[in-house]
């Protein structure tokens, strides 16, 4: 666990007066020397690996073994990127990624956003584990939402890909109201600061040339302010694996699939393994 990448902060915040932080209950610093690389230190003053990849540093208590995953819309041509910020999260960082996967919940806690009464019903989906890039895939994804994304101008049946590249990283495709046939890309960044608490750091690469930024980071908060609320009062604060502990229903095939993922990866940091 200790050799994955993690997000640690935005390069466009970074100075040489530093940020402090946390990774995994290990305090670090991350700071511009005057040449103006990145340095990320633990405590007892380690230098430790350093990515800089969709505007954020990423770095590894460990030795990563490899590439952190690719998102290649992230280099397509016209594409808008926006950095939404940081939102900390009392709770487990794989619970705040399972939510991120959840469409059940659209019109109960985005209600009239993401999703409405009575347009509660889940459709059938594919969830797979794609075995030669190990990732979970959810795939044929339909839900009816009145206002999709902040450049819809009203209500449509939006299509959805999910995909977890990552124990603690989600992305999500998404029909892209300005230019159909194209994604919208939005990806959950999170930042495990201990076992039940997290920082999560949203990040979009849109086809919008229209609204303004101040309004897609604001859209995109609102969205995840509501999700906090919820995820703040779950319990138990980590997520269970075992499959006992709490009864999914059929709209939960992507859970379900990330759940056996991070068990077949022995990824268990932030996770309930028994019932208490």
């Amino acid at each position: 666990m200790i050799d994955d990448w993690y997000p640690v902060g935005l390069f466009s915040q970074l100075d040489i007066d530093g940020r402090k932080t946390a990774l995994m209950g290990e305090p670090i610093e991350l700071a511009l020397d005057t040449h103006g690389n990145i340095n990320v230190k633990s405590s007892d003053g380690r230098f430790l690996p350093v990515c800089l990849r969709y505007g954020h540093i990423w770095s590894s208590l460990g030795k990563p073994r490899k590439d952190l995953f690719p998102i290649p819309e992230a280099d397509q041509p016209g594409r808008r990127f926006v950095d939404v910020g940081v939102a900390r999260v009392r709770c487990s960082p794989l619970r705040a990624v399972e939510n991120f996967l959840d469409i059940a919940h659209f019109p109960f806690v985005h209600t009239d956003i993401l999703g409405a009464e009575p347009h509660t019903e889940v459709q059938d989906y594919k969830v797979e584990i794609r075995e030669e890039v190990d990732e979970v895939w959810a795939t044929q994804v339909k839900f009816y939402q009145p206002q999709a994304a902040k450049s819809a101008s009203g209500g449509i049946t939006t299509e959805y890909m999910y995909r977890v590249p990552a124990p603690t990283c989600s992305v999500l495709y998404k029909t892209c109201p300005p230019r159909p046939g194209e994604w919208d890309v939005i990806a959950l960044f999170v930042q495990p600061l201990a076992e039940d608490l997290c920082d999560v750091w949203p990040w979009m690469a849109l086809f919008d040339d229209v609204t303004p930024t101040t309004d897609l980071i604001h859209f995109q908060q609102t969205i995840f302010l509501q999700d906090r609320s919820i995820l703040e009062n779950q319990i138990p604060r980590l997520l269970p694996l075992d499959p006992g502990m709490e009864i999914p229903t059929r709209a939960d095939l992507t859970s379900i699939a990330y759940r056996r993922w991070l068990k077949r990866r022995h990824y268990t940091y932030g996770a309930q393994l028994v019932a208490q």
